[in-house]
């Protein structure tokens, strides 16, 4: 069943996260026209360890990847993409916190935008596993594939070998050596980082059940907690000036030592 995976993984009256709707799914797979563009977006998500998750539209759900070391845009650079259960549609622009339970953490909308299938069969090229595809993202632009490294396509034999996968950028304008992780690390949501997120909730869902404990994520969410509640007790968060959305550089440019511009964004509906 459609999301079953997902929801047998989360308890819905504890956590913030969109349910998913089985007809909105349905209605959105019948609407959908992939040669037009389909939605995709990537989530930052600091939970037991900082991760991204990549996550494309098809069949009215978002097929997603956990990434651990986020997309490069070097084409030499293969970044490991472990298999996750599908997530619905409504989830593409959830930012905030998951208080407990699965996925516990703080989760910002780190990229958004379109993806359209360079594969003739999408669903033939998931089960041969060597999916080519092209991003049309504030950050993430181009061409890529998706290639599994072992097992099959909806498998639950297997293990970890089913699941893992590799990102790769393809060679072309929008390649490059820039780390987009380093150069653009903030929300295209709320234009923030993770303290500016925690600092926007409730205190007593991120005081009261701290996501992450132990090792370094642990480390750095007790920092980032710290940093909110300095944002919140005193000074508002700052206001941020209108601009361009930060994205990637076409190849051969050089790297910006200054941080990219915080811009204000307009968060697209899937």
């Amino acid at each position: 069943m459609v999301l079953e995976k997902y929801k047998q993984k989360r308890n819905f009256s504890s956590t913030p996260e969109p349910s998913g709707d089985l007809k909105v799914a349905a209605e959105r797979a019948k609407k959908a026209k992939p040669e037009k563009g389909l939605f995709f977006c990537v989530q930052k998500h600091l939970a037991s360890h900082l991760h991204y998750d990549f996550r494309l539209e098809w069949k009215g759900v978002l097929l997603s990847w956990a990434v651990p070391k986020g997309p490069s845009l070097d084409p030499k650079t293969k970044r490991l993409a472990m298999h996750v259960e599908d997530h619905p549609i409504e989830y593409g622009t959830f930012e905030g916190v998951i208080p407990e339970g699965y996925g516990a953490g703080i989760v910002m909308l780190w990229d958004q935008g379109t993806w359209t299938p360079e594969s003739e069969d999408v669903d033939a090229a998931l089960k041969k596993g060597d999916l080519k595809l092209t991003l049309d993202g504030y950050k993430l632009k181009g061409s890529w594939v998706l290639v599994r490294t072992g097992g099959r396509w909806g498998s639950s034999s297997g293990g970890g070998d089913a699941r893992s996968w590799l990102l790769i950028k393809h060679r072309d304008d929008w390649a490059g050596e820039i780390d987009i992780t380093e150069f653009a690390p903030k929300s295209v949501k709320s234009e923030g980082d993770f303290e500016d997120i925690l600092a926007a909730e409730n205190p007593d869902v991120w005081h009261s059940n701290r996501p992450a404990k132990g090792g370094d994520a642990g480390a750095m969410l007790a920092t980032i907690i710290e940093r909110a509640a300095r944002l919140k007790a005193g000074k508002d968060v700052p206001q941020l000036k209108k601009g361009k959305a930060p994205t990637a550089p076409r190849a051969g440019r050089k790297a910006n030592k200054q941080p990219p511009a915080r811009a204000k964004v307009r968060a697209r509906k899937p």
